[in-house]
């Protein structure tokens, strides 16, 4: 396999045994080369396999490196390595401890990233859909009520209103921005939103403009790490930490193809926040500079690994080349080993 010194630079072939079967392409080790006069192959390699998710610590130590080097006109050297091997090591024990440690999603509120299904039972389709209508701002009732249904009496029977706001503090030119979902059916209603925040003011405004024509039945919480999945009659796939009480409920249908496009929406928005591991960049400003477009990029091949680990087909999977193409970022195919 190559190997690339992310510290002092340069790539090596090691022919060795073990290794390459642990590690992938983007993943980092914390190790030692012995060169022979044939053969180059790995004297030491610490068990843990780093993933490229966590490079951006790496990264930063060089940085530091560089600098304790900078008055000597330079680069850094593998004498080096040998004079500044505690602060090396500080940095591996560091990472072993964080290995752990999940990314933070949120949405363009900034409020972290969590799915909430509130469900609510209502007077009537026609009186919800005339009090949550105006939620939809942008859009007029006659716009909504093109894809609704009725019976043969001409009563409204279903019809879906988007929960959204005009404009965005974030991305200045979206004409509005998409809270949330909502699916009235009968005398149910069903809200999709994407984080506490929201849910609490959905069901707020909800209340408000209904009063005694509804009533809260239950919230349903899931992280965007959780299966979401479709019921399916005569199965139960689990329950949810909402379902903690007493009563225990069956989990809700996935979410509509609209909200897990907002959902893409909301991961893509990823380039414009301020990301600790780039020291408070964003991903869009941390590519200007080599070593930030380095972090970025492992960033993203860490990310893309977690869909790696979902196996259910019907789970919403983030479309990360999107984001790369947004950074106009090379894809992964030609990434070595580190």
């Amino acid at each position: 396999m190559v190997l690339r010194d992310v510290l002092i630079g340069g790539e090596v072939e090691v022919i060795e045994r073990t290794a390459s079967r642990m590690l992938r392409p983007g993943d980092l080790g914390y190790g030692q080369i012995c060169e022979l006069p044939e053969v180059t192959t790995l004297g030491r390699l610490a068990p843990l396999c780093i993933p490229p998710s966590h490079k951006a610590s790496i990264v930063g130590l060089r940085g530091k490196l560089r600098k304790k080097i900078a008055k000597q006109n330079r680069g850094l050297t593998a004498p080096d390595l040998i004079r500044y091997r505690d602060d090396i090591r500080t940095v591996y024990l560091n990472l072993r401890d964080a290995m752990r440690t999940p990314p933070r999603l949120t949405n363009t509120d900034g409020d972290p990233l969590v799915l909430h299904t509130l469900t609510f039972r209502a007077g009537s389709a026609h009186a919800a859909f005339e009090a949550l209508a105006p939620l939809a701002r942008g859009v007029s009732k006659k716009e909504l009520l093109t894809a609704a249904k009725f019976d043969r009496d001409g009563t409204l029977v279903s019809v879906e209103i988007p929960w959204q706001k005009q404009g965005n503090r974030i991305h200045k030119d979206w004409e509005s921005t998409l809270l949330g979902h909502m699916r009235i059916s009968g005398r149910s209603l069903i809200v999709d939103v994407n984080s506490e925040k929201r849910a609490a003011k959905v069901r707020h405004e909800i209340e408000r403009r209904m009063g005694i024509l509804v009533v809260h039945q239950k919230t349903v919480t899931q992280t965007p790490n959780a299966s979401w999945k479709k019921s399916k009659p005569g199965t139960s796939a689990g329950k949810s930490a909402a379902d903690a009480g007493p009563e225990k409920h069956s989990p809700e249908p996935a979410f509509s193809k609209q909200m897990q496009e907002e959902l893409q929406r909301e991961v893509e928005n990823w380039i414009f926040q301020k990301i600790p591991a780039l020291r408070g960049r964003t991903p869009l400003e941390a590519i200007k500079d080599p070593d930030g477009k380095e972090i970025v990029e492992s960033l993203l091949l860490g990310w893309e690994r977690q869909n790696e680990t979902i196996a259910d087909p019907q789970v919403f999977r983030p479309d990360i080349d999107a984001i790369r193409r947004l950074l106009k970022l090379a894809q992964t195919s030609a990434v070595r080993h580190q």
